[in-house]
């Protein structure tokens, strides 16, 4: 035993452990009664040692050295094991992080524990109830559809940390009644608009007309109250009065101004966020300056 211990590294202790459970057992005793092991005891207890250190049990051990079970599937099942036990682990982790970095409460914390856990028919489940709730009635219109699948958060099968944490903290953003409330008017906002232009050529939604008229306005560094903003917010007031069939005057300009504040709701673009983190999307582009850029313009251009 003492020289087995030598060749493997093992203690003594170890290998008497092993030996007394059969799982590595001597070949013959000496006259005196020592244990003795031929070359193939090295070989099983390098094995043995191995299986341990991979987190096997012992018992199961001794089925794979006795050719019980085959070490193949061995290993498959326990990889499948040690795959569920990651996955536990990394939700642990994102809701025991997303608890560190808000200071959430006990309650917050219980919430953020089980919206981890669900399992994906629970997440479609839940996404799919806010969902109808924000386009619900709204969704024949062939826009809707396609803003509603580009709402909707996949997470991947295996998770990276920072995507269970983004998708604990989108779950409980659109469980929250105030957030559905306000996603829902910028959606029936943008319906009313569709269904007044139904008849004319399709144009693009407002707020993509603001971004892309107050954009390059922005960058260039244009005062929004300066006379070189007029035409930029000339163009993009005289969009939103075609959609509407309405005169361009003050009454349009702060209706505009409010629809685009509603739109820069940064709970909006916070859900977004999330949602590139959760899909493994490129990260979104804020638009709240331009937003604010336009609003500002807008109020300076209605003041009386």
């Amino acid at each position: 035993m003492g020289d087995l211990a030598r060749r493997t590294g093992l203690t003594v202790k170890t290998i008497r452990f092993y030996s007394d459970r059969g799982i590595v057992a001597p070949t013959d005793r000496s006259p005196a009664g020592y244990r003795l092991y031929n070359i193939d005891a090295v070989a099983r207890l390098d094995l043995v040692r191995t299986l341990r250190e991979l987190g096997l049990d012992l018992p199961t051990i001794r089925k794979v050295v006795d050719r019980e079970l085959s070490l193949p599937e061995v290993a498959a099942a326990h990889a499948e094991a040690l795959a569920v036990q990651i996955r536990v682990l990394r939700l642990r982790r994102a809701v025991l992080t997303a608890v560190a970095e808000r200071g959430s409460t006990p309650e917050e914390t219980e919430l953020m524990h089980r919206l981890a856990q669900l399992s994906e028919d629970e997440r479609r489940r839940l996404i799919g109830d806010f969902l109808d709730a924000v386009f619900g009635g709204l969704d024949a219109a062939p826009a809707f559809a396609g803003v509603m699948r580009s709402m909707t958060p996949e997470l991947p099968e295996n998770p990276e940390a920072e995507q269970l944490q983004a998708w604990v903290e989108l779950a409980e953003m659109s469980l929250d009644p105030d957030f559905r409330a306000a996603v829902r008017r910028m959606a029936e906002d943008q319906a009313a608009e569709q269904a007044r232009s139904a008849t004319m050529v399709p144009r693009r939604d407002i707020a993509a007309a603001v971004r892309d008229q107050a954009g390059p306005a922005l960058t260039a560094g244009i005062n929004p109250a300066s006379p070189q903003a007029d035409p930029i917010v000339a163009a993009f007031t005289a969009h939103y009065a075609h959609l509407l069939g309405r005169p361009d005057d003050v009454e349009l300009r702060r209706r505009l101004a409010t629809r685009l504040e509603s739109v820069n709701d940064p709970r909006r673009e916070r859900y977004l966020q999330l949602l590139a983190v959760v899909n493994g999307w490129p990260a979104p582009e804020s638009l709240a300056p331009v937003f604010d850029w336009s609003v500002q313009a807008l109020h300076v251009r209605t003041q009386q």
